[in-house]
């Protein structure tokens, strides 16, 4: 290793001479300070500490017969005899180059790292300087577009309907420039919406939302669309009031933009299947499965880029390629993920998923305002009973909370429609109230057939629904509901009907009045 002879260095020579002297000044000099002795630069500064029984393994230079240097490891030894006199020294030295190398190219390596990671640092902060500048023109474009975009919907739709009406070939032109301007008005605000979201400007709420309520409120906004094309569509029947934390109304647009991208891009008489699964430990999956023609996997690794309409740019269905991106940075936003699943020729599964949480509580101030709206009733007045049809713990939480600040009420609930009909003939309370979207048999039908019964007829009922279609209400109305209340409930108009019903019940021409739909 050293290139010397024996005859070389027997007796001639110490460790300290085949070692580069200026480490050997440098160790005795720090040795010195560390032990708060004096010593000798040369074979002593070697040799100090094990010749004081301390375990000693350093670094020093070797130098070769030839000149040559490498690093090495030295571990020192003292030799005793039998009186534990030392009679010598053993010093192992091991060529220490290749770990030096490994060293030298590993410090390399994590300064090329810290060097890229400085590079990639500046590069982000341009991207995101560019993307934040991109997205504020966007939405300035937006906004400036709409402008002179209402003036040309506003005076088309004008000329439309004036007087006198346009000629056939007038209408037509008419109804391609309205076509034209409500997709241009869509393009708009699906960019605004991304632009909003791409530069983290989008505000999201956290709150217990129900499925329930959101999957009814899309059901009645996307089925006249379904049927129009001839394709049918079946939603899930939850078996549980199940809540996820999330903002209501971008639950509502990530699940309207699926279900329409279902219908839109389905074949001739197809189904779009909505379903639902629990995904533990605490989420929930929610899948829209269609009959379309499915994605190829050149496609579907294509999916969620901005203005990509995968090819169908040609066909017959408009479309902007931006839904499903902004459908993707919501769940994302709101914790979620999402999914799809395709084949050629078969169809296409999309999914989301997100968490699960409890039912929402009734706050402190609806509380509150719940007591301050309370009658003062004199004592002694006897109960009354109020049934409530409905399968929601959360809103029949509400609603007793609301009842119970009425001395004067009582209370029963009844969690599917066939319940709620046999209750009312049990106990005949005074009202009725009876959500709609019931397991078993709907609220409708149940009102049916209890204004069927001459036992139960007079008895006012009152519709509690979070379907507010406008239709809907009218044709609950004129099937023979007392009233319609939307959720979520408005405390005083709740308080003021119940009372209107209870009055119509207590009059001796109750039952009659109920005889025709209020």
């Amino acid at each position: 290793m050293l290139g010397y002879a024996a005859a070389d260095v027997m007796n001639k020579i110490t460790p300290a001479d085949i070692s580069d002297p200026q480490e050997v000044i440098a160790r005795a000099e720090a040795l010195s300070i560390e032990l708060g002795t004096s010593i000798t630069p040369g074979f002593e500064a070697l040799v100090f500490k094990a010749s004081r029984g301390i375990e000693d393994i350093y670094e020093l230079t070797y130098i070769r017969k030839d000149g040559s240097r490498f690093p090495a490891v030295v571990s020192v030894t003292a030799l005793r005899d039998a009186e534990n006199a030392i009679i010598g020294y053993l010093l192992i030295g091991t060529d220490n180059t290749a770990r030096k190398q490994v060293e030298a190219e590993r410090a390399r390596l994590d300064q090329a790292l810290q060097d890229r990671n400085v590079e990639l640092d500046s590069a982000r902060v341009v991207a995101e300087k560019a993307n934040l500048a991109k997205s504020d023109f966007l939405s300035s474009m937006s906004h400036e577009l709409r402008t002179p975009l209402n003036a040309i919907l506003g005076f088309t739709q004008l000329l439309e309907s004036g007087a006198p009406a346009p000629t056939p070939a007038q209408q037509r032109n008419l109804e391609q420039i309205l076509k034209a301007g409500w997709y241009l008005l869509e393009l708009i605000n699906e960019i605004l919406d991304l632009a909003l979201i791409e530069s983290g400007r989008a505000t999201l709420s956290h709150e217990p939302v129900s499925l329930i309520e959101v999957m009814i409120e899309c059901r009645a906004m996307v089925e006249p669309q379904a049927q129009k094309r001839g394709i049918g569509m079946t939603f899930p029947r939850f078996e549980l009031p199940y809540f996820v934390s999330a903002d209501r109304t971008r639950v509502k647009q990530v699940l309207i933009n699926l279900l329409f991208n279902a219908i839109k891009y389905n074949k001739p008489q197809g189904t779009v299947a909505v379903e639902y699964m629990l995904s533990p430990p605490d989420s929930i999956r929610i899948s829209i499965c269609d009959t379309g023609v499915g994605l190829s996997p050149e496609q579907l690794a294509q999916l969620f880029q901005s203005f990509n309409r995968l090819g169908k740019e040609a066909g017959a269905e408009e479309g902007t390629g931006i839904g499903l991106v902004v459908t993707k940075r919501l769940v994302e936003l709101m914790g979620g993920t999402i999914g799809v699943n395709s084949s050629v020729g078969v169809g296409s599964e999309f999914w989301f998923e997100l968490s699960l949480t409890t039912a929402p509580l009734l706050t402190v101030e609806e509380a509150e305002h719940a007591a301050l709206m309370r009658p003062l009733v004199p004592h002694g007045t006897p109960q009354r009973t109020v049934l409530y049809v409905e399968d929601n713990p959360a809103n029949l939480e509400l609603v007793e909370q609301l009842v119970a600040r009425r001395s004067d009420l009582r209370l029963l609930s009844a969690a599917d429609g066939n319940l709620g009909i046999e209750f009312a003939r049990t106990y005949l309370p005074e009202v009725i109230l009876m959500d709609i979207n019931l397991p078993g048999i709907n609220g409708l039908a149940a009102m049916k057939i209890l204004r069927a019964d001459p036992l139960t007829a007079h008895i006012p009922i009152i519709a509690l629904s979070a379907n507010a279609v406008p239709h809907d209400i009218e044709k609950a109305l004129q099937a023979g509901f007392f009233d319609y209340l939307t959720k979520p409930i408005k405390v005083n108009l709740f308080m003021n009907t119940l009372d209107a019903a209870l009055k119509i019940s207590q009059t001796p021409s109750g039952s009659e009045a109920m005889e025709e739909p209020v």
